[in-house]
């Protein structure tokens, strides 16, 4: 049994966490009951916490509490959606339960889950029951009680996994919605996988990843300074399988003895390999063992990053990401798809326009990057998207800047608060002014099914259409006409007199012809205006006020 854990062990942990969550993100993705096309609990806790795990993976600094902080701070900032916000809430509470910490038991390992479960709480406005928030609080408190009793940290660990598992099962029945399911919460499961991860690097045992997420980790490890490069070539090669070879597991065992970041990728006929070493030739000699190679590449990281940090000192100094300077009070930063849509809100006054949305969640990165580059001393962000809110809201914490953030939760919404905006007022009179206007905007989309499901008694088959109101289904099947009527039905019953129409990529002439003639016979007073948004995933959004 493993005692304690040092940065080495968090290392390996967090590595196997981040094959495990991408291993599984599409049996992942697939537990999210509304079958509309979004951006899925598995791809975005994947993306969140694999770009953690690269930033961490060619460190060399032992005390765990360094390493957590480092995976705390890029999990903060690679977080995407909903999901990969309260992940990343979760691993800053743990990092701060191993502040200064070089190495931790189980008394300290339960102590930090605790702290982890504490921050995410307290970040969420309305924590409900049968969430990943439920999944990880009760983990963490068989910790605790374990703990009590021992502080082998593997122990503490299992007893953490196992009533994570029971914890998880039980969301099936807090939550209404899964329970009409029969599935258990999407999140709740990625924590347990992350769960997984972290024991199975405990009992020695590493996690390999797929095939995709291999070639993303081969490519992406040039986040650190010179001298924390411990392995100085990054020795990639293919090897065509022999009929009569080993277990690739065999070599992935080897290479981990002679470097690290080591990802071994077996596809049937051959075996993909990366490895960081001071000895390529002994990789290359033992990969002859299992057959012969092709595609053999050597790189001297050292000589590369010294190169790149040379390169990067000589750049014009218009070059160098900074800060941009006020130039005005205020600006906007602004999250949409779709050409047309970014265009009308560049009309309306947004200095930045993040590309992403329903199927693409940006993270707070994205998002820091744009409000930033705004020049101004107060920049608004209008996330325009449910899943998107909490990310943007991370991002106040890490910018000079004064950000406000309004919850937007669709591109009608954006619009308006960005029509109700007075240069002139202050910003809690702004703030006040523009949710007061976009939460009077009534929305309405219509999409498609992206797979089977049954959703609230209702039978859906894939590429069906959907027709939302506020989120809600009001609509599904194959004929655009009923989903247009009970859209109209919902936008007209307080006597709107405007609407808007914005068409998406998808909006074909004969689709078109169809919203336009249902539109003009059931109102014929109404005022109607039409956006070529562009947008991706909703053929339609049409706003009401």
């Amino acid at each position: 049994m493993k005692t304690y854990i040092d940065g080495a062990d968090f290392r390996r942990m967090l590595g196997n966490a981040s094959a495990q969550v991408e291993n599984n993100k599409i049996p992942l993705n697939e537990l999210n009951v509304f079958p509309v096309p979004d951006g899925d609990t598995g791809t975005n806790m994947s993306m969140t916490i694999s770009a953690a795990a690269r930033e961490v993976c060619g460190r060399s600094d032992m005390r765990v509490g360094k390493v957590a902080e480092k995976t705390a701070s890029m999990l903060l900032r690679s977080a995407r959606g909903n999901s990969g916000v309260i992940l990343s809430l979760l691993f800053r509470g743990f990092a701060r339960g191993l502040k200064d910490c070089d190495k931790a038991d189980g008394v300290r390992f339960a102590r930090a889950l605790k702290d982890g479960v504490t921050a995410a709480y307290g970040a969420v406005m309305r924590p409900a029951e049968g969430t990943i928030l439920t999944v990880a609080r009760l983990a963490a408190d068989e910790a605790a009680r374990v703990a009590a009793e021992t502080e082998d940290v593997e122990a503490v660990c299992a007893a953490t996994l196992e009533a994570a598992r029971a914890a998880l099962a039980e969301t099936k029945f807090q939550n209404p919605v899964l329970t009409k399911a029969g599935v258990v919460d999407a999140g709740g499961q990625g924590w347990v996988l992350v769960l997984e991860g972290f024991l199975a690097a405990l009992r020695g045992e590493t996690i390999a990843c797929s095939a995709e997420a291999g070639e993303t980790a081969a490519n992406a490890f040039d986040n650190f300074e010179t001298e924390d490069i411990n392995f100085t070539y990054c020795t990639e090669f293919i090897v065509m399988r022999a009929q009569d070879s080993s277990d690739p597991l065999r070599l992935r065992a080897y290479l981990e003895t002679i470097g690290d970041c080591v990802v071994v990728v077996d596809d049937d006929e051959i075996i993909k390999i990366h490895v960081h070493t001071n000895n390529p030739g002994k990789a290359i000699e033992e990969g002859l063992k299992f057959g012969s190679l092709t595609s053999i590449k050597i790189e001297n990281m050292k000589e590369q990053h010294t190169e790149k940090i040379s390169m990067s000192e000589v750049r014009p100094v218009d070059d160098v990401p900074s800060v941009a300077a006020p130039e005005k009070k205020y600006g906007f930063a602004v999250v949409c798809a779709g050409a047309g849509v970014g265009e009308l809100f560049r009309e309306l006054g947004a200095d930045q326009v993040v590309e992403g949305g329903q199927t693409m969640n940006p993270s707070t990165e994205d998002i820091l990057k744009a409000v930033n580059a705004t020049p101004a001393e107060i920049v608004i962000v209008l996330p325009n998207n449910k899943n998107i809110i909490m990310a943007a809201q991370q991002v106040d914490a890490l910018t000079e800047k004064q950000v406000l953030v309004l919850e937007t939760k669709t591109i009608p919404q954006g619009v308006s608060a960005m029509l109700a905006f007075d240069l002139e007022a202050e910003p809690e009179v702004n703030r006040e002014a523009m949710t007061e206007a976009f939460k009077a905007v009534r929305t309405a989309q219509i999409t498609y099914a992206a797979r089977n499901s049954n959703f609230d008694g209702l039978d859906i088959h894939e590429g069906d259409y959907l027709a939302l109101a506020e989120g809600k289904m009001c609509y599904t099947g194959s004929d655009l006409s009923e989903a247009m009527c009970s859209v109209i039905a919902y936008l007209s019953a307080e006597g709107a007199e405007f609407f808007t129409v914005y068409r998406g990529e998808d909006a074909t002439e004969d689709r078109n012809v169809v919203v336009d003639e249902m539109l003009t016979s059931s109102l014929p007073d109404a005022e109607v205006s039409v956006v070529e948004g562009g947008q991706p995933v909703y053929y339609y959004m049409i706003s009401a006020e």
